[in-house]
Order: C-alpha cells, then sequence, then structure tokens
C-alpha cells in the first residue's frame, strides 16, 4: 500500500509556475513576493517554504485553500470599508514570518511547525471560480485573502480576484505588510482593500520574534497609500513587547506622517502559541494606545478585542463636527449613519472609506449554485459570525 503523502508532497501537487520572480545564472531564481527577496537555488525553497525552485522555475501554491470562513469586514478589521458587510475570507499554507505570538499559526506555520502539521492543516481542493461562487452564494460582497500571509501567493489571490471583480465584488489582502514594490504593482489591479499589521516599531524585535524587518513595512504603508488602496493599519498590542509609550508614539506619528485619514487599529492581545505566558491586554492599555493616537494627530483610531470594554473607542465619530457616524460592539455594526455617498449627515464633511460597492459589477451578490468541491469545503470549514 502506498504511504501517506507528507504535507509538503500535498501541497506540491497544488502549484503552478510563479510570474513574482526572475532566473538568475546557475539555475537560481530570484522572488519578489515578499520583502526577503529570496535567492533560491535549484531544489531549495524560499523562506515561506510554499515558493521553490524546481529546474529553474519558482514553483508558486494554486487551486486550494487551508481555512475558509464567513466573516463580519468587521473581523478583518476594516471599519471604513461597506460596514456590517459579510466577506468570504480564505487562506492558504505558509508564511513568511514567524511570530511568536501568532494566532493562525495552524495555518501560517504548516510548513515552520511540526506542531502545526499535528493539528491538522491541509489543503482543500478549490478552483478560484468555486471561491468567487461560495461569495456571490452567501452573499458576501467582500473576498478576503487571510489566515495565512497572502502576499506569498500573490499569483493565486489575482486569478481569484480578477473572477470576483467581474462580479462586481470587492477584495481585499489581510497582510504583515512585508510587500515589495513588484508585487504591489502586481496585485494593484485586482486588490481594493489593503490591511497591514505593523507589529510594532522595533526592528530587533521584528528580526528575533517575526524573522523580518521594520523597513519594508515602513516603506510598503508608503507605497500603497500612494498607489490608491484603501488602507487600514492594525497593531496588536502586546503587555512588555511592543506597549510602551515610545514605541507607540513611534508607530503613531509615523502613521499620520503617512497620511492622518488612515485608520489605526489598537487591538488587544489574548495569550496564544508560543507566548502563553504573557498577559492579555487590558481595556486600559488599548485606551492610552487610542490617545496616543489622537494626540499624534490621527482621525480614526480603535480600540479593538475588547467589545463593550473600551468605552466608544469601538466607534466612527466625524472629525470634522464630532458627531457619531457608526456604532459598533466588537463586529457588529449598531448604527450606520454614513450614505453611500460617504458624507457625514449633520457637517457634510466627506468621511475617507469606501462606503458603496464600486460599480464594475452588472449584479453583484446573486445566489448562484454551489459546485461539489465548494459544499465540501464550506460545510468542513465555513462558521458563520
Amino acid at each position: 500500500m502506498a504511504g501517506v503523502l507528507t504535507l509538503e508532497q500535498l501541497l506540491s501537487e497544488r502549484t503552478t509556475e510563479g510570474k513574482l520572480y526572475e532566473k538568475l545564472p546557475d539555475n537560481r531564481v530570484q522572488c519578489f513576493a515578499c520583502g526577503h527577496r529570496c535567492r533560491i537555488p535549484q531544489g531549495k525553497k524560499g523562506v515561506c517554504k510554499v515558493r521553490y525552485n524546481e529546474g529553474g522555475l519558482l514553483r508558486v501554491p494554486r487551486n486550494y485553500v487551508g481555512a475558509l470562513q464567513v466573516d463580519p469586514i468587521e473581523k478583518k478589521p476594516f471599519f471604513h470599508a461597506l460596514p456590517g458587510a459579510r466577506a468570504l475570507s480564505y487562506g492558504m499554507l505558509g508564511c513568511d514570518y514567524h511570530c511568536d505570538y501568532c494566532q493562525n499559526w495552524i495555518t501560517s506555520q504548516a510548513l515552520h511547525d511540526p506542531a502545526s502539521e499535528e493539528s491538522g492543516a491541509a489543503p482543500q481542493d478549490l478552483t478560484a471560480g468555486d471561491i468567487v461562487k461560495l461569495a456571490l452564494q452567501y452573499q458576501c460582497p467582500v473576498v478576503t485573502s487571510t489566515y495565512n500571509e497572502p502576499l506569498i501567493t500573490s499569483e493565486w489571490s489575482v486569478e481569484v480576484f480578477r473572477e470576483a471583480r467581474q462580479k462586481g465584488l470587492v477584495t481585499s489582502y489581510v497582510s504583515n505588510g512585508n510587500a515589495t514594490r513588484e508585487v504591489l504593482e502586481f496585485i494593484r489591479p485586482y486588490v481594493d482593500l489593503y490591511k497591514v499589521d505593523l507589529k510594532g516599531f522595533n526592528d530587533k524585535h521584528y528580526r528575533s520574534t517575526m524573522g523580518g524587518t521594520l523597513r519594508p513595512v515602513l516603506e510598503s504603508i508608503e507605497r500603497l497609500k500612494a498607489m490608491g488602496f484603501w488602507l487600514e493599519i492594525v497593531t496588536l498590542v502586546i503587555p512588555g513587547f511592543n506597549d510602551s509609550e515610545r514605541e507607540l508614539k513611534s508607530a503613531a506619528g509615523f502613521i499620520a506622517s503617512v497620511s492622518p485619514d488612515i485608520p489605526w487599529h489598537v487591538t488587544a492581545f489574548h495569550s496564544d502559541y508560543k507566548m502563553m505566558e504573557t498577559p492579555d491586554t487590558r481595556p486600559a492599555q488599548l485606551n492610552r494606545a487610542y490617545q496616543i493616537g489622537r494626540e499624534a494627530g490621527l482621525h480614526f483610531v480603535y480600540s479593538g478585542n475588547r467589545p463593550g470594554e473600551v468605552g466608544t473607542t469601538e466607534n466612527t465619530y466625524c472629525p470634522s463636527c464630532n458627531g457619531l457616524l457608526i456604532e459598533r460592539y466588537g463586529f457588529r455594526v449598531r448604527q450606520d449613519k454614513i450614505g453611500p455617498d460617504g458624507l457625514c449627515p449633520n457637517c457634510k464633511a466627506a468621511v475617507p472609506g469606501i462606503w458603496k460597492t464600486p460599480s464594475r459589477e452588472p449584479n453583484a451578490v446573486a445566489p448562484v449554485e454551489r459546485t461539489p468541491l465548494a459544499e465540501k469545503a464550506l460545510t468542513e470549514s465555513v462558521k458563520s459570525e
């Protein structure tokens, strides 16, 4: 009887030649999908372990998901894009970071950590068309690449998002921001919304705890804004790690220097993965980070992951008249006073964001027949909000 395939073998069967690379002498390749810019010899893998060199060609993931779920868009979190909308969220496997506190480690660390493979991470076959049909079936106007790092599977995301946008759907990345100019130019025609995890403002921590560096993330934030993506930024506030006044002020000041209209989410950490001894973030710590963001000049700062415990800092207020625009409790929208024109109903000031679906549909969110593969994957993986 044939042996059971390893996860590595299963993933190697679900690949195609990549586009974000160049060929080098001696059958080497250089990948441009993330800020590591890996130079990969024949037969070896990049840092992410899912992009690899086979015979002088870069092989990249295609035609599967490792996680699939329907979420409120506020969970991504996007607070200035289609409030209350449902997002079909999918992820593949692998990551270019190895964060000690990763909350999606079963998918993101699938090839880095043997414990992740033992926890059941496995590919489920779906085509780009299957994913789009699921979004339509479940009345999701948004499709999101998340749960692992979407940059390292950008060829696949473009394939999915090309079909999604033809159906009038909004597309988004939930990313660590360790991008390159090449990958952002590649995805720009197909990605509407982009969330960056700014994991702190300490390069030493980026190197020791995540396996990256801070500079590419900061450059990507500047580039994303300049290129016209709708951008929101999240900082997971971790006690004793990145929650000092100095570091939070540096992060807030940098974001404000790019644009005071970029929403900054300061969210609560809970013990996970390799940081089980680190205490959870208290509401008072989040609200201090909120005040730091406001003092830096940011118009939109939000405390997250402690619903009902952070006062009014989950809500959106008009930066011109301070009128309540959107009232939230966690991921739930209780009131939404912003119309599709994006104007404050009190003072008529324009509020930055994506408040209506772009007019590239004809008939966006209509139910369609599910394919057998899509039905199986959704039944096994999707949890409703």
